[in-house]
């Protein structure tokens, strides 16, 4: 087969069993990863082979003894140059399709800053620490949600940060709330990935909570953590219901023409103040404006 034009020639490339001389530590454990698949099935083009699939033509590198400027060194990379490298072979999948718009590209994080090739702490997607930690190095803030006395259970192993979150990039918009928790998965549908385990809350719904369909679940809920028992985002229910029906002129106080706030609803009473107690179908109704039961 001939070569590509440009691409370096066949004796610009030594072999991965050369390196194993030089680095012993990284030879004798890299059975066990998946890039070694491109050694064994002995199919690939030399450029797409072991170690010189990732770090480049190796003869010249050897023939200096070693060398970081022989060699493609990762560390001297720049973050854009190596994720550029890393998509030679990992960009045909819908997962990375937005990685160079993602938070994660934006601030300079790379691959090697999640992922370690040689010296993975988990088999599967060679992460450098297994999840939640490899999250908590960078998102300390939600560390602490997680401390809350209500949350989900990712410190706890049921659920992991990948459950609802996409580090490589998602299309789901960000726009909505300025503190949302960004790179969510999308469900099917362009859906809320809070719909993928709770279903009941999908709809499509005859009477729709406005604030549901269009600033989404995190317009109520925290989802890492929150002092409430529903993860809302105020520790009472009919302090974050104020917020919006709060009989400010016309705001909040009508809903297709019915009176959704009355002088009866006396706050101040505590039978009132539990919002949910009446309108329970608050996410959704097909029988009632006022999602009563």
């Amino acid at each position: 087969m001939a070569a590509e034009p440009g691409s370096p020639p066949p004796s610009a490339y030594a072999g991965s069993m050369v390196c194993k001389t030089c680095h012993p530590d990284v030879w004798s454990e890299f059975y066990k990863n998946p890039h070694f698949r491109s050694i064994a099935s002995g199919k690939e083009e030399p450029k797409n082979t072991g170690c010189e699939g990732c770090h480049g033509p190796a003869a010249a590198h050897v023939k200096a003894h070693g060398g970081k400027a022989t060699i493609i060194s990762f560390p001297q990379l720049t973050p854009k140059q190596t994720i550029d490298a890393c998509l030679r072979c990992h960009a045909n999948t819908l997962s990375r399709a937005n990685i160079h718009s993602s938070q994660h590209t934006r601030n300079g994080v790379a691959c090697t800053s999640c992922h370690s090739v040689h010296k993975a702490a988990t088999p599967k997607y060679l992460l450098a620490k297994a999840e939640p930690a490899l999250c908590y190095g960078c998102h300390t803030n939600v560390r602490a949600d997680f401390s809350m006395p209500f949350k989900h259970r990712v410190n706890e192993g049921f659920m992991k940060c990948t459950d609802c979150h996409n580090p490589h990039g998602s299309f789901a918009p960000t726009w909505r709330m300025a503190d949302r928790p960004s790179l969510v998965h999308q469900a099917p549908a362009n859906e809320e990935a809070c719909l993928k385990c709770h279903t009941d809350k999908r709809g499509p719904f005859a009477f729709e909570h406005p604030p549901v369909r269009v600033e989404g679940c995190e317009m109520c809920h925290s989802p890492h953590g929150s002092t409430n028992s529903r993860l809302l985002r105020r520790p009472v229910v009919f302090t974050l219901c104020l917020e919006c029906h709060n009989g400010a002129g016309t705001f909040g106080r009508t809903l297709s023409g019915v009176p959704s706030l009355s002088r009866t609803h006396n706050m101040l009473d505590p039978k009132y103040q539990n919002c949910t107690n009446c309108h329970v179908r608050i996410h959704g109704s097909n029988s009632d404006p006022l999602f009563l039961r």
